[in-house]
């Protein structure tokens, strides 16, 4: 699971040479992993081929389109569930201080709700601990998924591999809000501006009663470090 997990962080990271270089190095470590179920690697595959066939400028500009241009389909986990932004940044530290309390360091460039990122994060954890935290996001990751595969996009194998890979069950009612709220169009740009200038993320503040999930999933955190000698440390994101 953890390698898989990895994996599917690499495959949602913004396309890179390295990245597509790398396929088969990716599709080799998930074919030896015996604790992947086979739909799990068929799904995953398909997308490591379709990169690997991509030219690096059409998989960069594809990547855009769909995560940077569509709110909706934003990769930054809190963009779907917090709709002030005092709330919205303080869950941010919530996480970030979640990350540094389990020894995980990341980029000071990064932000530590970006699903890849979460992802790899989560690789780390227990099998427990990844069932528990993916539990948190499920109706996110679910929502994401389903409009991707609305689109057609290969990328919708990454989510039903990621629902997959664990026992966690979205929340049915929080997963039909997010599929109930309007998908902007990426072709409309002066809409996509708006949408982006309604709300000014800042770091502080205190989270709200209906925080997704920062507090409540670091409450179940225990100390522990990255792993150095894992292989796919190796694997440039």
């Amino acid at each position: 699971m953890h390698k898989a997990l990895k994996i599917i962080s690499l495959l949602l990271s913004y396309p890179s040479a390295e990245l597509l270089a790398g396929a088969p190095e990716l599709k080799a470590a998930l074919d030896g992993d015996d604790t992947v179920a086979r739909e799990v690697k068929l799904l995953l595959g398909r997308l490591i081929d379709d990169l690997a066939g991509q030219d690096l400028y059409d998989a960069q500009e594809r990547y855009v389109y769909l995560f940077d241009r569509s709110r909706s389909l934003s990769l930054h986990l809190f963009e779907h569930v917090h709709g002030e932004s005092r709330d919205r940044g303080q869950a941010m530290v919530d996480l970030m201080t979640m990350y540094e309390d389990s020894g995980f360091v990341i980029d000071a460039k990064e932000l530590p709700d970006y699903l890849p990122l979460f992802l790899e994060f989560l690789s780390t954890r227990s099998v427990e601990e990844v069932d528990d935290l993916l539990a948190q996001t499920a109706h996110i990751t679910a929502a994401l998924g389903e409009r991707l595969k609305k689109r057609q996009s290969v990328y919708a194998d990454a989510f039903l591999a990621l629902r997959l890979l664990s026992k966690a069950k979205p929340d049915q009612k929080l997963l039909k809000e997010l599929l109930e709220g309007a998908e902007d169009d990426p072709n409309d740009l002066s809409a996509l501006d708006r949408l982006w200038e309604d709300e000014t993320v800042t770091f502080g503040g205190n989270a709200g009663d209906n925080s997704c999930g920062p507090d409540r999933l670091r409450t179940q955190m225990r100390a522990a470090a990255r792993k150095p000698n894992d292989p796919l440390n190796t694997i440039p994101v």
